[in-house]
């Protein structure tokens, strides 16, 4: 397998102490070397949460304008998927 470059830009930010400190010990805690590395693991944690709450959202969205008619539906799919699922998946 060959290992993608991930493309990197060089930036100058200027952060509180406290920032800087909870960098540090993340750094720390996950056992990489710099903070850079650290500070990209915790901003894509935060892309990554941005991205589930808006699945959330639209998830909730759904349910809360789905009609009677459509939500019977999903539950008559459940019942009959329900009990069939690990049936289709024989390593679990």
């Amino acid at each position: 397998m060959k290992k993608e470059k991930i493309r990197k830009i060089r930036r100058s930010f200027t952060l509180s102490v406290e920032s800087v400190a909870f960098v540090r010990e993340k750094r720390k805690s996950l056992g990489v070397r710099s903070d850079s590395k650290a500070l990209e693991f915790l901003l894509r944690e935060a892309m990554l949460e941005m991205k589930r709450q808006a699945i959330d959202a639209a998830v909730k969205e759904y349910y809360d304008t789905a009609t009677e008619e459509e939500l019977a539906e999903q539950r008559e799919w459940a019942e009959m998927v329900g009990p069939n699922i690990l049936i289709a998946a024989p390593d679990l």
